[in-house]
């Protein structure tokens, strides 16, 4: 058995990262979809992939690490090994012969080695940057971790009743949602990351300086 794993939402400051586990007997099932790297997906063709990816996959695996989690792992971990913890649950769960993983270390023989640590069993470990662009068995991972994360931000934004983009700090939208919700954060928010912190920063100083 073949197991792909991929993530959505690391880099996120609002939401959870999703990571996703996939189990095939033969990529070349995923190929027939016409599967690729989600990034290279329209939402429509996403969804669709979603159900055809779980209508042929032998088992799969989504964690989704909420926020708050996020925030509490960090005191301890690095996002990378945070990361590198998740996907070890999903293998131990998934018990494949053979894992492609889309690297989240610079080095991939670090990567390998912590992860190793961490499991139960020996399957091969395949881990490179971008095998979402490699390996379909991965791009299949890419898109159940997308379309779940996606469908978390929606559930997101029809409670607070506004678009606030996609929730990474680059985005102007996620930014003004930010700066509304300062310097007091719901729970969906990563309050330890850096964004997160210099916009709750700069409105406690604000509202001081009001005060002298």
């Amino acid at each position: 058995m073949i197991l792909g794993i991929d993530e959505a939402g690391r880099g996120a400051v609002i939401g959870p990262m999703v990571i996703a586990g996939v189990l095939v007997e033969d990529q070349n099932d995923l190929v027939k979809l016409g599967v690729r790297d989600s990034k290279e997906l329209s939402p429509e063709e996403r969804k669709e992939l979603y159900s055809q990816i779980l209508s042929i996959a032998k088992d799969f695996v989504v964690i989704k690490v909420p926020a708050p989690k996020i925030d509490e792992m960090r005191k301890r971990y690095s996002l990378n090994y945070i990361e590198t913890i998740k996907m070890a649950e999903i293998i131990n769960t998934l018990k494949p012969s053979r894992v492609f993983v889309d690297c989240p270390y610079t080095s991939p023989t670090r990567f390998i080695s912590e992860l190793r640590a961490l499991l139960k069993h020996s399957p091969e470990v395949i881990a490179e940057h971008k095998a979402d662009n490699k390996y379909p068995v991965v791009a299949a991972a890419s898109i159940i971790a997308k379309v779940e994360r996606d469908r978390e931000i929606e559930m997101l934004k029809e409670k607070l009743g506004m678009d606030f983009g996609v929730g990474y700090p680059h985005d102007p939208r996620t930014v003004e949602l930010l700066k509304r919700l300062s310097p007091n954060y719901p729970e969906f928010v990563r309050k330890s990351w850096l964004t997160a912190c210099e916009i709750a920063e700069n409105k406690k100083q604000k509202t001081l300086g009001e005060f002298e």
